[in-house]
C-alpha cells in the first residue's frame, strides 16, 4: 500500500489494535499510517515520511505492507494496516514457542525408548523395537544451538567420528553400542520403528507439494531421526563430460538414486536439479555442475522417518555382528478423531495454566511401553528451552511441529496437529490477543492457510515481556549480525547486535518481528510484514531492514 503525502490530524482509534490505548492516545496520521504524538518526534516528517519514502520505492511499492509499532508497555507508535491478516512464514513460530515454553515447561525432555524381549544367552527372542516420544533432536546434532564462533572453531578441530563415520546419527550409533556391551548376539524378530504417541499426519493443511521433497519439508514423525532428513553432495569430476560424484549422508540404504549429473565446461551451464514422487523411494537427480565449481550441498526429506530409522538401527546392529533374522519396519498410529481441523480447534481449552509445574528433572515420558517391555536403553532429549533456541535461531520447521504436538498430546485429546493448535489458540486468548487476529493450520508457518496481523505479533511481544519466562524466549531470537537467521543482516553500527527478532520467509510473503534497541536506549516492539511481492527477489526485505532502522532512529 502506498501512503498518501498529506498529513492531518488523526485519531488513533480509527486504527486500534489494542482499544485501551488507542481510544486514550491521539495521534498524527499520514494515509493509512497512524503515529503515535507519544513517539520520539512523532510526526508526519520523520518516522512516517521516512517509512512512506521506503514504501514508494518502484521495487516494493505494490507490495502489500503491514507494520506496527509499540512500545514495551504496550503504547503504539506507530501502525500501518496492522489489522489486515498476512502470511506470518515463519513468524508463526513466535506464537508456538511462547506457548510450548511456559506450557511444556522449560526443563522438560522426551525420552526415545528401545525396549524388547529380556536377553537369555545373548539373543533376544523377539522383536527389537524403537519408540519415539516426540524429540526432534534425536539422532542429530542441532540441538543445542551453538554459537557461529564457536561453530567455527569446532569445525577446525578433527572430527570424533563414531563406528562406521555415521555422526549424523550418533544417537543410534550409541544404542548399538549399548547392545554389544550388554552382550546381544541375536534378535529373532523384526526391527521395528514405533511411532505411537502422535497420529501419523506427516504434513499440516496446505503444504506445498514442492516443498515436501526438501529438507525444510520434511514429514512430522513422534520418532523422527536426523531432523527427517538426508544431506546429499554432488561434486563436479576433474574434466568436462565425467559423471558427477553423488554422496547421501548418513549412508543408509533408503532411497534408490536414480543420477544423471555431468560435469559442464561453463558455471552459466551449472544447475542441478532433484525429483521425487510424493510415496516414492526413487530419487531422481539430474542436470550438470561445472568443472571446479563447488560442490552442491542439499537436505533431501526422508519419505518415512519412522521406517528409516528402523532400517538405520538394522544396519548398525549387524555392521556391529548382531544378526537380525526378521526385517526392519515401521508401524505407525491412525488418529480416530472423526471432527474437522477447524472444529476441534475452536473448542476451547478449559483450565490452561498459566505456565507448567514440572516434575522434578522436568522429564515426560509419555511413550507407551506396554507389550515391548522391558526397556533396554533409554535416550533423553534436550530440554524445551533449549530446543526452541535451536527453533527459533534456525528456524526449524520439524522442531516448531513437534512442540505444537507435544501441546497437543499434553493439553489435547491427542498429539495431532489440530489438538496442539486447539492449545496454543487458547494461550493466545489467554494472552489478550484477539480471537479474530491469527488463524493457525501449523507450527512453523510452513502452511499457506496460516495468517496473523501485525498488531496480534506486537501484542503477544509486548505480553511476553511481562512473564517470568521472557528472557529465555527472547534470548531464542535471532540477533542482528550476531547469528541464526539475522547473522548476515543488521551487520553494521548502530543496530549490530540491537535487533532481537524472528525472520519469516514463504513464497512471496516475508515478515520480521521482535525488539530492537533504540538511538535513545529505549526498546521497542515491532512487527513487519509483507505479502504479494514479486517472486524471487529480495528488495522488500532490503526496506524492511530500513524500517527498522528508521524505528531505531525515531525512538
Amino acid at each position: 500500500m502506498r501512503l498518501s503525502r498529506g498529513c492531518a490530524a488523526w485519531l488513533l482509534a480509527v486504527a486500534m489494535w489494542d482499544a485501551s490505548l488507542w481510544a486514550q492516545t491521539q495521534g498524527v496520521g499520514c494515509g493509512g499510517a497512524v503515529v503515535s504524538q507519544a513517539a520520539r518526534g512523532g510526526t508526519c516528517t520523520d518516522l512516517a515520511k521516512t517509512i512512506e519514502g521506503l514504501l514508494e520505492g518502484p521495487a516494493v511499492a505494490r507490495d502489500h505492507w503491514g507494520i506496527a509499532v509499540a512500545g514495551m508497555d504496550g503504547a503504539p507508535i506507530f501502525s500501518l494496516n496492522e489489522g489486515q491478516l498476512f502470511q506470518p512464514a515463519s513468524n508463526a513460530k513466535l506464537f508456538t514457542t511462547a506457548a510450548a515454553l511456559p506450557l511444556l515447561g522449560e526443563r522438560r525432555r522426551f525420552t526415545t525408548t528401545l525396549s524388547g524381549p529380556a536377553l537369555s544367552d545373548g539373543i533376544l527372542t523377539g522383536d527389537l523395537t524403537l519408540i519415539g516420544d516426540g524429540d526432534a533432536s534425536f539422532g542429530g546434532t542441532r540441538v543445542p544451538y551453538v554459537e557461529p564462533q564457536d561453530r567455527a572453531q569446532r569445525s577446525s578441530q578433527p572430527p570424533q567420528q563414531p563406528v562406521g563415520g555415521v555422526a549424523l546419527l550418533q544417537n543410534l550409533e550409541d544404542m548399538a553400542d549399548a547392545l554389544v556391551t550388554a552382550g546381544v548376539k541375536r534378535v529373532t524378530g523384526d526391527v521395528v520403528g514405533f511411532d505411537n504417541e502422535f497420529p501419523w499426519q506427516p504434513y499440516a493443511a496446505d503444504w506445498a507439494q514442492d516443498d515436501l521433497l526438501w529438507g525444510y519439508g520434511a514429514p512430522i514423525s513422534g520418532l523422527s531421526v536426523n531432523d527427517n532428513q538426508l544431506r546429499m553432495t554432488v561434486t563436479p569430476g576433474a574434466r568436462v563430460g565425467d559423471a558427477a560424484t553423488m554422496v547421501i549422508e548418513p549412508a543408509v540404504p533408503y532411497y534408490e538414486l536414480r543420477s544423471s549429473v555431468m560435469t559442464v565446461a561453463h558455471k552459466s551451464d551449472s544447475a542441478v536439479g532433484v525429483e521425487r514422487v510424493p510415496g516414492s523411494k526413487v530419487l531422481r537427480v539430474f542436470g550438470g555442475i561445472a568443472v571446479g565449481a563447488e560442490a552442491d550441498v542439499e537436505e533431501i526429506a526422508i519419505e518415512d522417518p519412522v521406517e528409516f530409522a528402523a532400517i538405520a538401527l538394522k544396519e548398525m546392529l549387524e555392521r556391529r555382528g548382531i544378526s537380525v533374522q526378521g526385517s526392519a519396519r515401521a508401524v505407525h498410529r491412525k488418529s480416530t478423531e472423526m471432527r474437522g481441523f477447524r472444529t476441534q480447534v475452536m473448542e476451547p481449552v478449559a483450565g490452561l495454566p498459566s505456565s507448567m509445574v514440572g516434575t522434578p528433572g522436568g522429564v515426560f515420558s509419555g511413550a507407551a511401553c506396554g507389550e515391548h517391555c522391558p526397556v533396554l536403553i533409554n535416550h533423553k532429549s534436550p530440554s524445551v528451552v533449549e530446543d526452541i533456541v535451536a527453533t527459533n535461531k534456525e528456524s526449524l520447521n520439524l522442531h516448531a511441529e513437534l512442540l505444537l504436538r507435544q501441546l497437543g498430546r499434553t493439553y489435547g485429546s491427542e498429539g495431532s496437529t489440530a489438538q496442539g493448535a486447539r492449545v496454543v489458540r487458547q494461550f493466545l486468548v489467554n494472552a489478550g490477543i484477539d480471537k479474530d487476529d491469527f488463524v493457525l493450520f501449523d507450527g512453523s508457518g510452513l502452511s499457506g492457510h496460516d495468517l496473523v496481523t501485525p498488531r496480534a505479533t506486537v501484542r503477544l511481544l509486548q505480553y511476553a515481556s511481562t512473564q517470568p519466562w521472557f528472557t529465555d524466549w527472547r534470548s531464542s531470537f535471532p540477533v542482528g549480525g550476531v547469528d541464526g537467521s539475522l547473522e548476515e543482516r543488521f551487520t553494521k553500527a548502530p543496530l549490530k547486535g540491537k535487533v532481537f527478532a524472528k525472520t519469516g520467509t514463504l513464497g512471496e510473503a516475508r515478515a520480521l518481528s521482535g525488539y530492537v534497541e533504540c538511538a535513545s536506549g529505549r526498546t521497542v516492539i515491532f512487527s513487519i510484514m509483507v505479502g504479494n511481492h514479486l517472486p524471487q527477489v529480495h528488495a522488500d526485505r532490503d526496506v524492511m531492514d530500513k524500517i527498522v532502522e528508521a524505528i531505531a532512529a525515531a525512538n
